[in-house]
């Protein structure tokens, strides 16, 4: 049995596991297929699965100025793993010294004494340790001298050739191209939150509106706009028109998130949910009062529903 020191956070009886490092963000295709290799892998020879993954992202340590917006911050990336099947997910504190550490060094002091680690399994261009100089030939001579496991997985591609990466993923986003994104991740881009009391401005004109506030400040988020959605409820789900943006009908510069639910009645403030944007709709304008928008309003809905019926 390995000797494990009191950070482990590990039950005392996992004693051999199989474990994959990185950030994840997005929890992609490619990411999905790496992780779902662990769980595969770790069961074949009776270990436990653990990703080992990091807070903040390593880049905002190592190159603050290079540090992208995110897929997945916060519990959104955790909510994405949670279906996958993994035995355990720890988070490890991304520091300067952490950062200084060769490959050598993380896997002697952090994986194999604290996380048991029997097994590595790493994805097809992960760089490991200090400058991310630890690749796959260093990695499989260190299991060797070592004694534990070294396995590589082949990158993911779509139909079309492109390989799945967070960054592809990304530029699709910020591009609003929800379709190849959606391709990449296997699932819709989505944002999550806890709906919060507005200014009920909505309800006045018959278009009443769950809003989540400002994203988090990591966000990666499309272009303003209106888009058609699915809103995610612990009652289900419903199809719904969102906004993206500021308000300026209402002279309201905040960037907010608010969905108008169809065909759906009832209170979800304080509730945790998940808006899955599905196609863009239109920019976001400023109307000539609350009339004029209104009949955009009527409009928005109309195409929200066409879109949901072609897209969902």
């Amino acid at each position: 049995m390995h000797d494990v020191p009191p950070s482990s956070g590990l039950p005392s009886n996992v004693v051999r596991t199989a474990v994959t490092v990185g950030t994840f963000d997005g929890v992609h295709l490619g990411h999905f297929d790496v992780l779902q290799r662990l769980v595969t892998l770790a069961k074949a020879r009776d270990m436990a699965s653990v990703l080992v993954t990091f807070a903040p992202h390593p880049n905002e340590v190592v190159r603050p100025s290079a540090v992208p917006m995110l897929l997945t911050p916060g519990m959104e990336k955790f909510e994405a793993l949670a279906t996958i099947g993994i035995d355990y997910c720890a988070i490890v504190p991304f520091t300067r010294d952490l950062a200084s550490l060769t490959a050598a060094e993380f896997v002697r002091r952090i994986l194999r004494p604290r996380y048991r680690m029997d097994a590595l399994l790493v994805g097809h261009d992960h760089g490991f340790g200090r400058d991310r100089a630890g690749g796959r030939e260093q990695l499989m001579a260190l299991g060797l001298s070592d004694g534990f496991a070294v396995e590589q997985v082949t990158p993911v591609s779509l139909p079309d050739g492109t390989v799945v990466s967070s960054s592809t993923i990304r530029d699709a986003v910020a591009d609003g191209d929800l379709e190849t994104a959606r391709r990449g991740l296997g699932r819709r881009y989505s944002l999550s939150g806890v709906v919060q009391r507005g200014d009920q401005r909505g309800r006045t004109i018959g278009f009443p509106t769950i809003n989540l506030g400002t994203p988090h400040s990591r966000k990666l988020l499309p272009p303003a706009g209106v888009y058609a959605a699915i809103v995610q409820t612990s009652g289900g789900a419903y199809g719904a028109m969102m906004n993206l943006g500021a308000r300026p009908t209402v002279a309201d510069a905040r960037q907010t998130v608010e969905a108008h639910l169809l065909d759906f009645s009832g209170d979800l403030y304080g509730q945790y949910v998940r808006i899955d944007m599905v196609a863009s709709l239109r920019a976001i304008r400023r109307f000539d009062g609350l009339a004029e928008l209104t009949e955009q309003l009527i409009a928005d809905r109309l195409a929200a529903r066409t879109a949901l019926t072609r897209f969902g």
